[in-house]
């Protein structure tokens, strides 16, 4: 009888029901995008060079789903084994790609590396997240996940906070675009790569002018570490119209034994131009005791001198090659290409006609010679003028060393090989 009279009850109020509309509590219950959880998962740094900056990924779970580790999308993947790799890499033309993990499997791979996970679980609107899920679906298509990658303008990280801006209405970019981050490109990637000092080096050579404009809040988010940061500070407008912050909550997932990242770059100034003295006054001394016929220093001065010049040409080629020849912004008018110029590979060539002279000295020569210091000399003039380039490490080390050798070759032009008469 209880069943009866529920049934009853419910046929004589069905037609008073069906005049109402629906409650709201009912509609918010099956809102698209209601049921979805998003985090922006961050990891610390790994062993490799490419993964010294660090790396993230939008995490999704469907809440209503038991115990569903959800998808991880992240912007990091290329293939060493693509078609012309190396051509495309150093023209400046990267084919990098997104994709979706299994999210709990992919936070074990970072883990194993020990390296250390942050999850920042956003307070998005049901409408955002259901947004969000579709883009990143579209975009994980195969005709639409690959893109040329930018170390500083279009890389994983910036892809990533892109994304999450595009369903809130570009709020990332309004809030943060005009707070000044009291950095640059080449500061953070010193301070990344200090660990490595030949990779510290070769990038800090290969950098422009373009690394060392102050760059915003909203572009110092290339790195994931400072997206996350900066992620704390963004606003959001819920569902209710309500304004709060975007993140609404953050846990560290792993904490790595890593020694924690430097905050700035290191101060090695000091010993860049002691290895730079080292260099151009060994070489000096070589050619001094090589003009007064010491024929062992001759020789070492040549051998030397020669595989100096012969190291800095190499190194100009590249430098100038990637300014004129590649789509590598951040190479471009690079300040460094008067101390690893063109003019030290046909130097190091003609170098023995000046150490071994047949009969007399090499004009030419010495007058190359003489125009390779000057550009040097030049270089280290330009940091009298102002916004120049942040290279002063570089010319503590090339400065003395090139004037060293060249210094060494007209001192040693004006004494003939004595076996030479």
């Amino acid at each position: 009888m209880r069943g009866c009279g529920a049934l009853l009850l419910g046929l004589l109020a069905a037609p008073l029901s069906a005049q109402r509309a629906p409650a709201p509590t009912v509609r918010a219950a099956v809102e698209p995008g209601a049921n979805l959880d998003v985090a922006v998962v961050t990891y610390g740094p790994g062993d490799a060079v490419w993964e010294h900056f660090g790396h993230n990924a939008i995490w999704i779970r469907d809440t209503t789903v038991p115990d569903d580790e959800g998808i991880s999308y992240n912007y990091g993947l290329f293939d060493f084994n693509q078609p012309y790799f190396i051509p495309h890499f150093l023209q400046g033309r990267m084919w990098y790609a997104m994709g979706g993990f299994p999210g709990e499997s992919y936070n074990r791979i970072y883990v194993r590396e020990n390296r250390s996970i942050w999850v920042q679980e956003l307070d998005l609107p049901p409408s955002a997240r259901a947004a969000l899920l579709a883009f990143l679906q579209w975009n994980a298509r195969e005709e639409n996940r690959h893109y040329f990658y930018d170390y500083y303008r279009d890389n994983c990280s910036t892809r990533v906070r892109d994304a999450i801006d595009r369903v809130i209405g570009g709020r990332i970019r309004a809030e943060t675009a005009g707070i000044p981050s009291h950095t640059t490109y080449r500061f953070h990637t010193r301070r990344l790569t200090a660990d490595d000092p030949l990779i510290y080096t070769g990038l800090d050579l290969l950098m422009g002018r373009p690394t060392d404009r102050p760059i915003s809040a909203y572009e110092e988010m290339f790195l994931p570490l400072r997206l996350r940061d900066w992620l704390r500070s963004v606003t959001v407008v819920r569902g209710d119209g309500s304004v709060g912050p975007l993140v609404r909550s953050e846990r560290t997932l792993y904490a790595s034994t890593r020694p924690p990242l430097p905050d700035a770059p290191p101060p090695w100034l000091w010993r860049y131009l002691l290895l730079g003295v080292a260099i151009g006054g060994g070489l000096l001394l070589l050619a001094w005791r090589g003009s007064r016929g010491r024929d062992p220093a001759r020789r070492a001065f040549a051998w030397l001198g020669g595989a100096w010049l012969s190291l800095v040409g190499v190194a100009g080629v590249i430098v100038t090659g990637m300014w004129a020849l590649t789509d590598h912004t951040a190479t471009y008018h690079n300040e460094n290409i008067l101390q690893v110029n063109l003019l030290a590979l046909p130097l190091a060539v003609l170098l023995p006609r000046i150490v071994f002279p047949r009969g007399r000295a090499h004009p030419p020569a010495r007058v190359l010679a003489i125009l390779v210091g000057m550009l040097s000399v030049a270089g280290l003039l330009l940091k009298l003028l102002p916004h120049g380039q942040v290279n002063g490490d570089l010319l503590a080390l090339f400065v003395p060393a090139q004037l060293g050798v060249v210094c060494g070759l007209l001192v040693i032009a004006r004494q003939p090989e004595r076996g030479g008469r």
